[in-house]
């Protein structure tokens, strides 16, 4: 097979400064000279852009789901879907018949004891004095018993959260798989993995168990098996047949039903721990008959701080202002706690969301500059750089890859939650660089050569020191050959 040469125009020797420049001259010329008789080639010398990684992504605001802290009945929602709403603005609220008179009597209670404090002030009798002291020991048991009280709460609504519905995944991240059936409390009082492997023994099949706890069982289907001292039991499914040896439970298991549920209980008892303890706290006083009055008072600001916070709870408050995308609220309905009601997308900006291939990733720093075309809007092209990198990687179905976050450079008013983009990321730029197409390059175990001719038309093997490569099939040629060289277009072997 006869080799191509493909003879490109000579170009004065003034530096064309953008890459674009080199596509079309490229396009332009093998059009020109693809298929005519073998010529002498002329090299080029131009900028050059060395972008990678071309992946798809979704152009998106920062989105935000919102829920009561706590139940009850809707009694307003003045708002709707598709309403442009501000920070702090109430977008529902819960019935609080009691609420103002709540508040009422705690402002009562409040003035009660700037009296008293007066009182003392103007010369306390004795009675007043031993009331307010056995005042101050009752309080200082209330302390105490409202510690271990409150502690117990706490230690209970951890203990549900590390009980999670846990389940055994296999390690190796598969989601075709029959799992083993986990069953008992987790009782060892700490998070973190336990490691299952199954194999074959003398006496059959059987499993053993590290990290949280350790212990080995038999892997069958007939009775559940202790998983070493963790309170949990496993019971191999028929099916299994120990075609999956590996095997991990997560505790807690954040991916189960009732994980978010037991969750916010648990923050809900860290709370009401911290805000009881410092309510008991505020009841005590000392000798001092001004510092127990002045307790008092300080109690009764409290119990008002306590109630308006309860009204506070019985609303949902923009966060953030935005648009409403989701609004499931309505008048007389019954709004269980945490469970999300209405949506909020910011209208600060879009960013575009990419998965990032691990062998890319490393190419990618934060400040890359970016080109983005989106599908809604075919002839444009948009700019942004990388802002975000996710340190952890991301794992769908055994396919790993890393988040990357891109911010647009200028904000456009037709952009949308939930747009594709194509997104083009420029990890390297050399100006001025001399450079070959790929398909002029040789390779083979010796190293990288071009074939150029020689003064008497012999051709001869020159090796090649190669850089950067675009997109459009180029490659920089650092070293071993020069520009107006005569070089063999014989393809990219």
């Amino acid at each position: 097979m006869k080799n191509k040469i493909i003879k490109l125009l000579e170009k004065p020797k003034t530096i064309i400064p953008i890459s674009i420049t080199i596509a079309v001259i490229i396009g332009v010329l093998i059009f020109m000279f693809v298929g005519r008789p073998p010529q002498v080639n002329i090299d080029y010398k131009n900028s050059d852009l060395g972008s990678e990684s071309l992946s798809q992504s979704f152009a998106d605001g920062e989105e935000l789901s919102l829920a009561f802290v706590k139940s009850g009945r809707i009694s307003n929602v003045p708002v709707k879907i598709g309403d442009v709403v501000h920070k702090g603005q109430v977008l529902a609220e819960l019935t609080s018949t009691d609420a103002s008179g709540a508040v009422s009597q705690a402002s009562g209670a409040l003035e009660v004891a700037k009296a008293n404090y007066e009182k003392i002030l103007n010369g306390a009798t004795g009675t007043d004095i031993d009331v307010l002291k056995a005042s101050v020991t009752r309080a200082e048991n209330n302390l105490e018993k409202t510690v271990s009280t409150q502690q117990t709460l706490v230690q209970n609504a951890y203990y549900n959260l590390l009980n999670s519905t846990p389940e055994a995944i296999p390690k190796d991240g598969t989601g075709d798989y029959v799992a083993p059936i986990i069953s008992g409390n987790y009782n060892l009082g700490k998070e973190g993995t336990i490691k299952l492997t199954s194999y074959y023994s003398a006496g059959g099949s059987s499993f053993s168990a590290t990290g949280l706890t350790e212990g080995t069982g038999a892997a069958n289907s007939i009775t559940s098996q202790p998983i070493g001292d963790s309170g949990l039991f496993i019971k191999f499914p028929s099916t299994t047949n120990i075609n999956i040896n590996d095997w991990i439970i997560e505790i807690p298991n954040k991916k189960a039903a009732n994980y978010l549920q037991n969750y916010n209980a648990y923050q809900l008892a860290l709370e009401t721990r911290d805000k009881a303890i410092s309510d008991a706290q505020a009841n005590i006083g000392t000798a001092d008959i001004s510092s127990i009055s002045d307790a008092e008072i300080t109690q009764a600001q409290a119990n008002i701080d306590s109630i308006i916070a309860k009204i506070q709870n019985a609303k949902i408050v923009a966060p953030i202002s935005g648009v409403i995308t989701q609004f499931d609220a309505k008048v007389g309905q019954l709004a269980s706690q945490s469970v999300p009601l209405i949506s909020i997308i910011s209208n600060g900006g879009y960013e575009v969301d990419s998965g990032v291939s691990e062998t890319d990733i490393g190419k990618i720093s934060v400040g890359n500059k970016v080109s983005m075309t989106l599908d809604a809007f075919p002839n444009e092209t948009f700019t942004g750089k990388v802002f975000y990198i996710a340190p952890a990687e991301t794992n769908t179905q055994g396919v790993v890859s890393y988040q990357v976050k891109i911010l647009f450079d200028k904000a456009d008013p037709r952009l949308k939650s939930g747009l594709t983009a194509n997104i083009d990321i420029q990890t390297k730029y050399k100006d001025s660089t001399l450079i070959l197409p790929q398909y002029a390059i040789l390779q083979n175990d010796t190293g990288t050569f071009i074939e150029t001719i020689d003064e008497k038309g012999k051709v001869k093997q020159t090796p090649v020191q190669l850089g950067i490569i675009d997109q459009k099939g180029n490659v920089e040629v650092i070293s071993g050959a020069t520009q107006g060289e005569q070089v063999l277009n014989i393809g990219l072997k």
